[in-house]
């Protein structure tokens, strides 16, 4: 499959069918997005894979109530991926404090597509979660204060009717060269 036809392919699934994911598919999700570029190399990324079913239930029970109710879909997910991110790395200090960029999110962003493209290629579907509660996650699952919570990937084989089909912008709507953007942002 071309890289194109696959960044084509690639929405957000919600509806998943009732199949497990095999751990070789997800073992090759994981190093795609180990393979990922970060900030001076420091692969700030940690990638926490929730697949058995007891477990994974009582996890969304505790980070998906009240306002986070929307992403309840995430339970019928044959496997929740935990994006976790080292902190107190010093090349993610300095660029905060000098530019106000924080890079551990960018580098986990890079490091999720990476993952998120490996799974179309697949045959899988995915879908970024940042709506649950984070703080409750990361009790959950008794993760050192030197790392943060910072999303879910929702994956498995998408069932009928698993993506919205919103359109997404034409290119001559985000593409801007050079001064052109001082007239159309």
């Amino acid at each position: 499959m071309e890289l194109m036809d696959v960044i084509h392919q690639r929405k957000s699934v919600r509806k998943y069918l009732d199949k497990p994911v095999e751990r070789e598919k997800l073992i090759n999700c994981i190093e795609a997005a180990r393979l990922a570029p970060s900030a001076d190399n420091v692969q700030p990324w940690r990638f926490i894979v929730l697949d058995e079913p007891e477990f994974k239930a009582d996890f969304c029970r505790h980070i998906v109530g009240g306002i986070f109710k929307r992403t309840k879909f995430i339970e019928k997910a044959p496997v929740i991926i935990v994006l976790v991110a080292k902190l107190n790395i010093i090349v993610h200090k300095i660029a905060k404090a000098a530019t106000k960029t924080n890079l551990q999110l960018i580098d986990i962003g890079i490091a999720g597509e990476h993952l998120v493209l490996r799974a179309v290629e697949q045959g899988l579907g995915t879908c970024w979660i940042n709506w649950f509660n984070p703080k409750k996650a990361q009790r959950y699952l008794s993760i050192p204060k030197k790392y943060r919570v910072i999303s879910l990937i929702a994956m498995g084989y998408p069932a009928q009717g698993a993506t919205r089909n919103k359109p997404d912008l034409p290119i001559e709507k985000i593409l801007l060269f050079n001064k052109d953007f001082r007239k159309k942002l």
